[in-house]
């Protein structure tokens, strides 16, 4: 697995740790299978452009952050 895929895996598995949220639950908000949602966390699938804006919008972060663009995780505006 590339380093790029690492991260913006890691990213997101940590964002959901932080905000003390279940994988289920995650997955239930992003209406994707538990199964589906698991694999973004572990880098084995990529994650849909639709996918990470929810994740961004959901977290009042940006996509740069979760992409691991910038380690700055407030939103622009």
């Amino acid at each position: 697995m590339s380093d790029i895929k690492q991260e913006i895996a890691s990213r997101v598995k940590d964002m959901r740790e932080v905000c003390e949220i279940s994988i289920q639950d995650m997955a239930e908000k992003l209406d994707v299978p538990v199964e589906t949602y698991s694999k973004y966390e572990t880098g084995e699938n990529d994650i849909p452009t639709a996918i990470l804006i929810k994740l961004s919008r959901f977290y009042n972060t940006s996509i740069d952050y979760l992409l691991g663009e910038t380690d700055d995780p407030k939103r622009y505006r």
